[in-house]
């Protein structure tokens, strides 16, 4: 780890990328027929590859904010944080950053990583959540069935950390290493339910 790493990843830095990784997030949401307009950026997520970059990024994270969740998620925190600037890209006001500690997988990339928007729906199961997103975006449910083709992974999950009665199904769209993510719940309303 180099101090170049850090400077890269610092928040000052990743403020400056924002509108470049929002280029692509716009390329992913019209290839797969989303409308952002229509959407509200929940949060913003990083991954970073090395432990102790992650946590000197975490220590310089929290001076822009205040961390509202230290979550063991598949086996490693997922720190998350409300922003007391919100991030200004596009018209969308992102105030809550999520920056996960490493997993086993190494990211060719160490940055921002994905987008999480929610749609709206009373969903329990990944599989009604996925119906609903379908129905929700005629374009993106025409070619539901070519999106491998046109290089798209789809993820469908529901990650749960110790503690929540929130569910929060989870359908994600990733190329190139950016990634849409979709659920029906903000992660502060799940953050709530942790809580109660």
């Amino acid at each position: 780890m180099s101090t170049n790493d850090f400077e890269s990843l610092s928040p000052a830095q990743l403020r400056i990328q924002l509108p470049q990784f929002w280029q692509k997030i716009e390329q992913l949401s019209e290839l797969l027929g989303l409308e952002l307009d229509n959407l509200t950026a929940d949060h913003i997520a990083m991954r970073i590859n090395d432990w102790a970059l992650t946590e000197q990024v975490h220590q310089a994270w929290l001076e822009q904010g205040t961390q509202l969740s230290n979550a063991m998620i598949n086996g490693r925190p997922i720190i998350v944080l409300q922003l007391e600037q919100a991030l200004q890209v596009a018209g969308q006001e992102i105030d809550c950053l999520e920056l996960p500690y490493p997993s086993d997988n190494t990211y060719p990339q160490q940055g921002w990583e994905h987008v999480e928007f929610v749609v709206a729906s009373p969903a329990q199961t990944v599989e009604d959540f996925t119906q609903d997103v379908r129905q929700a975006f005629p374009k993106l449910d025409s070619q539901w069935d070519q999106l491998a083709e046109l290089g798209v992974k789809v993820k469908l999950s529901s990650p749960k950390g110790e503690g929540e009665r929130l569910a929060n199904p989870t359908v994600a769209f990733k190329k190139e290493g950016v990634c849409i993510k979709l659920h029906p719940h903000t992660l502060k309303a799940v953050i709530a339910s942790e809580q109660e």
